[in-house]
């Protein structure tokens, strides 16, 4: 042992271990193993250890353990006695059974007999990478990762073991670890020695008692004329000298702090009076300094009054107190509450942060039940929290705070002494910032779906209902969406109120929604009778007209005034009894697309302004979508009105059947380039379908361009169609370079010799083949080895006309890209689609061409296009 360590000062802590350093195999018997084998030899450390590990009144230090473990945040704590072998004398959390009770031979092979052998304080960050402690069997058992020990010394300066904090993961201990550790090192030894001293019951037990602990004073008073007989330590501890006592009791009194006499003198009544005598108290020193003293003893009759002695002990435990202050000072200085509370659950101490946790003075908490003080409402829920603590070793509870503002405090009870240590801390903020988290989360997930919703979904009926159900029950108990139609006058300037009649022309009540699903029927029939029972002073007339979303509180008597008194929208309402409500619009681009009512039932709070934003942000969106989703409908039907103006009636020839069909891509709202045409030649009927590359005005109008060349340079004379579709090409490209497109030009001929039988003329430019449907069902398509270049490629390039002749009855179909592409399949699978659905619908013998091509249409078109479809088909007749 060193200086600093003999003379009590605490020398600066060694702190090693670091991830960069290996872990060793079989670390070297270095400095520090071999003085951990000397523990052993050294007789009178054992001796002194033995002491006091042997007093038959062993003082509880698991406290002390405690303490040492919660001010340096460690999950364990360990107080232990080096004598024979490694002795656990006081205890704190999970403890290594590899080191505890160890026999004397495996003592230098333990961390605390390191830190004793070591005689300073010992802090190892990572125990895995120190080479003193890497192989002991706590180390390799993974039970100690971080270790801070200070030495356990009595007053002579004999270490007799080691005081330490420990936990299974790496660490890093703060400067000053050490010293916090250090103080309840010196309270342990106090309470170690006070028990030893106490085991002193005859003179010369006493003296033999103060030789060896070196360090406690003894006193023998005699009880019938009050004569003190002190030793030579009891004077110093007083600050007398020999020649200054009289051996009158008084003497001591005199030394004692005068605001402790009056506890000191009755704690020597109750002694006289019970036969044991516990007493502690400040003593003034002749230099002013101020020493606490713990003194304890019994009375001895000797088998007559006259003999009747006080045989007893002094310590001092200044350090103890020391240390129990910078405690008692640190539980003050907790942000968390902390309340020390005994086995009948009565407050036994409490700190600034309890009391203002429980609202109350620490004069109102100290003696209450904690049950009472914390319960409110949850006694059960505690009770059995501080039971559950007892037995298991911790409990935790988070309990509502009554007040004026909801409050929580989360509860966390662990054994403590003879009692519990109720730790309090409020969790209101946590609770808070959780719940404006879920709330966040929700309004973002209600705000995507509702846009989901509104952007999906073409029909707006279906899109309102869809509404409906996410804003209940997120939102509110029970709701209607309204829907304004875009030829209401709602949205028509207008410098008189409107009239109830007037307003509800082009509103339809089609969303609705109630959280209990026995009650959906109810909210349904109220709204098919609201709008028509509504009087002027509706709420849905002034959100309309003020353009603001308006509370209706008590919304049951509210809206019941503003609906028709024999109505029977006003029996539902009361039926459905909401107790608050909130109306606003959903405003588009300068114009009103509907209205949402959401009400809340009795018991639920109303709507905070956070929520009523949330629904502003959803009515929001809503509005624009379906502002956007009304745009759409317009700009589709005018592109369709154009691009079906460009495309006039066909011919009716003598021995055929014409149908035409033109279906808009739904997904744009822009025209196409798909045509098709029929006009009549001096030897036939010329049928031909193309489709310009693009969508958009340039493609309408490049059609439109080329529709026009094909028709006058075929209608003109009697060019067979690859000669038409060259001629037209060369006159494109001189026109339009740019342009690209498809083309497929078909001419009925008679069939030379045979008055019944049809032929068919035709050239493809790079165009789909044409389809035909034979009388009895036959499906073929026109193919004739590879297509001719599309129009706008190679002007120079030549083209080829194909014959074939059909039969009377047979069917021909001509149809743009868009009925047999798709984007999962190839276009041969496109083909054979057409193809069997054709096939399928033959076989259900339609009327007439008309009906047949309706069919197909219906069974080969998804619901939404994603191109537009132009098709020309022909029924043969017999041309005799």
């Amino acid at each position: 042992m060193d200086d600093a360590a003999a003379d009590g000062r605490v020398p600066a802590p060694t702190v090693t271990g670091g991830p960069s350093l290996p872990r060793p195999a079989r670390p070297p018997r270095d400095d520090a193993h071999r003085a951990a084998d000397q523990l052993t030899a050294d007789a009178a450390r054992t001796s002194s250890a033995r002491r006091l590990q042997t007093a038959t009144t062993r003082p509880d230090l698991d406290g002390l353990a405690t303490v040492a473990a919660r001010l340096l945040g460690a999950a364990s704590g360990r107080i232990t006695l080096l004598a024979d072998g490694p002795v656990v004398v006081g205890s704190h959390g999970p403890q290594p059974a590899a080191e505890a009770g160890a026999p004397g031979a495996a003592l230098a092979r333990t961390v605390c007999a390191q830190t004793a052998a070591a005689g300073r304080p010992l802090a190892i960050g990572d125990t895995r990478t120190d080479l003193r402690v890497a192989e002991l069997p706590v180390v390799r058992a993974g039970d100690v990762g971080s270790y801070l020990g200070v030495p356990l010394a009595t007053r002579d300066g004999r270490v007799v073991g080691a005081v330490c904090v420990f936990d299974r993961e790496p660490r890093h201990w703060e400067p000053g670890a050490a010293d916090l550790l250090q103080h309840v090192a010196g309270a342990a030894t106090a309470e170690l020695e006070l028990a030893a001293a106490g085991e002193a019951r005859a003179g010369a037990t006493v003296a033999e008692t103060a030789v060896e602990s070196a360090g406690v004073g003894t006193f023998v008073l005699q009880v019938a004329t009050g004569r003190v007989d002190w030793d030579d330590r009891t004077l110093a501890l007083f600050g007398l000298r020999r020649e200054e006592l009289n051996d009158d009791v008084e003497v001591a009194f005199e030394r004692i702090h005068p605001e402790d006499r009056v506890a000191a003198r009755a704690d020597l009544a109750v002694a006289l009076a019970t036969g044991g005598y516990t007493s502690s108290y400040r003593v003034l020193l002749p230099d002013g300094t101020v020493r606490w003293m713990e003194a304890r003893g019994s009375v001895l009759d000797g088998g007559r009054p006259a003999t009747e002695r006080l045989v007893g002990t002094v310590l001092d435990v200044t350090a103890h107190h020391r240390v129990t202050g910078r405690i008692a000072q640190a539980l003050e200085g907790m942000a968390v509450g902390y309340l020390a509370v005994d086995r009948g659950w009565r407050v036994a101490h409490a700190n600034a942060a309890a009391e203002r946790l429980c609202g109350t003075g620490r004069a109102d908490l100290l003696g209450r039940s904690v049950v009472d003080l914390l319960g409110a409402g949850a006694t059960d829920e505690l009770t059995d929290l501080l039971r559950r603590a007892l037995r298991t070793g911790e409990a935790v509870v988070e309990l509502a705070r009554p007040g004026s503002a909801p409050r929580w405090v989360e509860v966390r009870a662990v054994p403590e002494g003879e009692g519990l240590a109720v730790y309090l801390l409020e969790t209101t903020a946590r609770r808070e910032a959780a719940r404006a988290t879920e709330r966040a989360s929700t309004r973002a997930c209600l705000l995507a779906e509702v846009t989901a919703v509104f952007t999906g979904e073409a029909d707006p009926d279906v899109a309102a209902q869809r509404f409906a159900e996410l804003v209940v029950p997120a939102l509110g108990d029970w709701c209607v969406v309204t829907l304004v139609d875009d030829d209401s006058p709602v949205n028509t300037p207008v410098r008189a109120v409107p009239r109830p009649a007037d307003l509800r022309r082009g509103l339809r009540d089609v969303g609705h929604w109630h959280r209990d699903p026995a009650r959906r029927p109810l909210v349904a029939r109220y709204a098919e009778h609201r709008l028509a029972d509504l009087t002027r002073h509706a709420f849905l007339w002034r959100a309309l007209r003020e353009g603001r979303p308006l509370r209706i509180p008590d919304a049951t008597t509210a809206v019941s005034a503003v609906l028709a008194e024999d109505g029977t929208a006003r029996r539902l309402l009361h039926e459905l009894a909401p107790s608050c409500g909130l109306v606003l619009p959903l405003p588009g681009r300068g114009r009103t697309t509907g209205l949402l009512t959401v009400f809340q039932d009795a018991g639920r709070p109303p709507l905070d302004a956070e929520d009523v934003g949330t629904v502003v942000e959803l009515a929001g969106r809503a509005g624009l979508a379906l502002d956007s989703a009304r745009l759409h409908r317009h700009q589709r039907r005018f592109a369709e009105e154009l691009q079906r103006s460009l495309l006039t009636d066909p011919p009716a020839p003598a021995h055929a059947d014409l149908a035409v069909r033109y279906v808009p891509s739904a997904r744009t709202a822009q025209v196409g380039g798909d045509w098709y045409d029929a006009f009549e030649q001096p030897t036939g009927t010329v049928l031909v379908i193309g489709d310009v590359v693009g969508h958009d005005t340039r493609a309408a109008t490049a059609m439109a361009q080329v529709r026009t060349v094909v028709r006058t340079l075929g209608a003109v004379g009697d060019d067979r169609p690859a000669d038409v579709l060259a001629r037209s090409d060369r006159v494109v490209a001189s026109s339009q370079p740019d342009l690209t497109a498809s083309a497929l030009a078909v001419r009925l001929e008679d069939v030379p010799g045979e008055g019944t039988g049809t032929r068919l003329r035709w050239s493809s430019a790079g165009h789909p083949p044409a389809v035909v449907l034979g009388p009895e069902g036959t499906v073929d398509f026109l193919t004739a080895g590879e297509a001719d270049l599309l129009l706008g490629v190679d002007p120079a390039a030549p083209r080829h006309d194909h014959v074939v002749d059909l039969p009377a009855g047979s069917t021909v179909l001509l149809y743009t890209d868009g009925l047999v592409e798709r984007r999962d399949a190839s276009l041969d699978e496109g083909f054979q689609a057409l193809a069997q659905a054709l096939a399928d619908v033959h076989a259900q013998a339609p009327a007439d061409l008309d009906a047949l091509v309706d069919a197909l249409l219906a069974r080969t078109l998804p619901a939404e296009a994603a191109d537009d479809v132009a098709l020309l088909a022909v029924r043969l007749h017999p041309r005799a």
